[in-house]
């Protein structure tokens, strides 16, 4: 395998909520249960709720070996979290916990942290998989069926209330962190009905985190805005405090995170520009979050997202709203 040139390892990625995350691509292609309009992964390729190894467990664990083998060669520091997500739902993997398992065996002392739409959390077999991760981070964007339906686009058979009593059957018992999302589409689910509901309901699951987003980057419909800044702030206030730790910081485990990080280095420009286009195909980021989250020289990512965009591999792309001056996000071109 050369330098960098992974299939399923990419990142590690910086998450306001999870710190360094090194993440774990279950899917490999853009295979998911849901079709969300403000998805950053790209075009959907298939909507299924059918459950397979479509990333065999000893494939990717083989990747994410040799990842930690050149890791600890250049000295880089140890990720925050090993997170499973990727380019689709990650629960659809059939062999997640082997996964799981995995990731803990290769980083040992490195949480798990899962995230999913929370689609397949109906079913006890996922949810008894799920527990095994340290941390677990389901979205939720709305309780009202027609809202679900235009901002989620689920396959035919989900239901959001049923989802819903998925989640709260989980959280029984589950002893690491639960951290609920809910991501606002500007017109859509901002909704005083969806706010009441979802007010009701995380007073029922009482998550050790609720957090209220919205689009930050180009999504995959171009009518799925962001809300504003005074919107998302009344949200925030009224659904964080049905949570267990409202005023916790981001839903990480302690650790890691705290210590100071040190720049890395040793990492050949090629393998520089694999590892760019590797988490830029499944997030659009700017040239500083791919520095930050390398632990690299910010003259280095440049150069290799110049040489990416030279190529024709990767295109800059402009967020709604941005300010004048305001950083360039890029993405895996096509």
């Amino acid at each position: 395998m050369e330098p960098g040139a992974f299939r399923y390892v990419f990142g590690p990625v910086q998450s306001g909520r999870l710190g360094r995350s090194l993440g774990l691509d279950l899917l490999g292609a853009r295979i998911c249960s849901m079709n969300c309009a403000y998805c950053e992964s790209g075009r959907l390729e298939r909507l299924t709720l059918e459950r397979a190894p479509y990333v065999p467990a000893q494939e990717l664990l083989a990747e994410l070996t040799v990842w930690e083998a050149g890791r600890a060669q250049r000295g880089e520091p140890l990720p925050d979290v090993v997170t499973l997500g990727g380019m689709g739902e990650p629960t659809l993997n059939s062999d997640m916990p082997r996964i799981i398992a995995g990731a803990r065996a290769i980083l040992p002392g490195v949480p798990v942290a899962v995230l999913t739409n929370a689609s397949l959390m109906t079913l006890p077999e996922v949810r008894a998989e799920l527990a095994q991760a340290d941390m677990v981070l389901p979205s939720l964007d709305s309780l009202v069926v027609e809202e679900f339906r235009r901002v989620n686009r689920g396959h035919p058979g989900l239901d959001p209330n049923d989802i819903a009593e998925g989640v709260l059957a989980f959280r029984q018992g589950y002893q690491g962190r639960l951290c609920l999302e809910v991501l606002l589409v500007a017109g859509v689910n901002d909704t005083e009905r969806n706010l009441q509901l979802l007010t009701e309901y995380c007073n029922r699951l009482q998550p050790d985190r609720v957090d209220v987003v919205t689009l930050s980057r180009p999504g995959a419909e171009s009518w799925a805005r962001p809300v504003e800044a005074s919107v998302l702030a009344r949200w925030r206030k009224i659904l964080g405090a049905s949570a267990v730790s409202a005023q916790a910081q981001p839903c990480r485990l302690a650790g890691r995170a705290e210590k100071g990080q040190e720049q890395a280095g040793g990492m050949s420009q090629g393998e520089m520009r694999a590892r760019v286009l590797a988490s830029l195909a499944r997030r659009p980021q700017t040239a500083a979050q791919l520095a930050s989250a390398f632990l690299a020289n910010a003259d280095d990512v440049e150069r290799a997202v110049s040489e990416l965009l030279t190529q024709g591999l990767a295109e800059a792309i402009c967020r709604e709203g941005a300010e004048p001056g305001e950083p360039a996000y890029y993405k895996v071109r096509g």
